[in-house]
C-alpha cells in the first residue's frame, strides 16, 4: 500500500475514534461506566490478547507467502541466467534462438507479468515465451556428448524455473480468506466499542483521546501491514519489484557481445513479440 495513503487512513480512523470517545465522554459518569476498573481492564486484556494472537498467526501466514514470492522471483531470475549459459552448448542456430527467447521471457516477467500481478489479473495464464522455449527445444536433436548433457541440464533448469514462477505468482492472489478478514474486523470493532466504555468525564479530554487513539492506531496499522503482506506486488513501500529479473537482463546484455552464437531478440523492451 502507498505510504501516504496508509498514513492518511490511520490518521482518519484515529480522528474518528477520538471524536467518538469525546462525544461519549460528554454524558459519561465521573470515573467511567465501569464500577470496577481493574476487572474491566482484565476483560480488555483478554480481548486484546485474543486479537493479537490471532493477528500474529495470520501475519506469519502472510509473511510466509510474501517471502515465498520473493524467493521464487529470485530463483526464477537466477535460473534464466543459468539457462542462457546452458543454451550456448546447443548447435549455433538453436543456441541463438533459445538465448533470444530467454531474454524475451525475462523482459515479459519484469514488465507485463509484473503489471498483471499488481492488478491481480495474471491468474493461471502461461508465459508465452515459456511456450516458445519449449517449441524451440523440441527441434533440438543432441548429437555430441556435450549437447546431450546440455539437453538434460536444460530440462532440469526448466523445471526449476517453472516451479520458481509458481512460487512467485502464488502470492499475487493473496492467501488470507475473506472469512479471516471478517473475523479480524469484527474483533477490532468489539475492542473499539469496549474502549468507548472507558469514557470518563472526570479525566482530561487529551487523556481520553490518547486512550482510544493509541488503541485504534495500533489496530489499523497492523491491519494495513497485513494487507500489504497479503498483496506483495503492490506499488508502495515494501512491495516486491522485479529487481532480480532486471539484474539478470543487465547481466545477459553484458555477456551477449561475447557469445559466439548469433542472437536475435524477437521482442521489444517490454517482452512483446515483434516477429511474425
Amino acid at each position: 500500500m502507498n505510504l501516504v495513503w496508509g498514513v492518511l487512513i490511520t490518521a482518519a480512523v484515529a480522528a474518528l475514534a477520538i471524536t467518538a470517545m469525546l462525544l461519549v465522554r460528554r454524558n459519561a459518569p465521573e470515573g467511567g461506566y465501569f464500577a470496577d476498573g481493574d476487572r474491566a481492564a482484565g476483560v480488555f486484556g483478554v480481548l486484546a490478547t485474543g486479537f493479537s494472537v490471532l493477528l500474529g498467526f495470520i501475519v506469519f501466514l502472510a509473511f510466509t507467502s510474501y517471502d515465498q514470492s520473493r524467493a521464487g522471483a529470485e530463483t526464477e531470475a537466477l535460473t534464466v541466467v543459468q539457462q542462457v549459459e546452458t543454451a550456448q552448448f546447443f548447435p549455433p542456430g538453436v543456441s541463438g534462438e533459445l538465448t533470444g527467447e530467454l531474454i524475451c521471457y525475462g523482459r515479459s516477467v519484469a514488465n507485463s507479468e509484473w503489471d498483471r500481478m499488481r492488478a491481480g489479473t495474471l491468474g493461471d495464464t502461461l508465459n508465452p515465451w515459456g511456450v516458445e522455449l519449449f517449441r524451440t527445444l523440441k527441434t533440438v536433436q543432441p548429437k555430441t556428448a556435450s549437447e546431450q548433457s546440455a539437453y538434460d541440464k536444460w530440462l532440469e533448469q526448466t523445471s526449476t524455473r517453472e516451479q520458481a514462477r509458481q512460487d512467485r505468482v502464488h502470492g499475487a492472489v493473496g492467501v488470507i480468506p475473506t472469512s479471516l478478514w471478517i473475523v479480524l474486523f469484527f474483533i477490532a470493532a468489539v475492542i473499539f466499542v469496549y474502549t468507548l466504555f472507558f469514557a470518563d468525564s472526570g479525566e482530561r479530554a487529551v487523556v481520553q483521546g490518547l486512550l482510544i487513539g493509541s488503541v485504534v492506531t495500533v489496530i489499523v496499522t497492523l491491519l494495513l501491514l497485513l494487507r500489504a503482506l497479503d498483496n506483495p506486488f503492490h506499488g508502495g513501500v515494501g512491495g516486491l519489484q522485479p529487481v532480480a529479473m532486471n539484474r539478470t537482463l543487465r547481466l545477459v546484455d553484458q555477456v551477449l557481445p561475447n557469445l559466439d552464437a548469433k542472437v536475435r531478440v524477437p521482442c521489444n523492451r517490454d517482452g512483446v513479440q515483434t516477429r511474425t
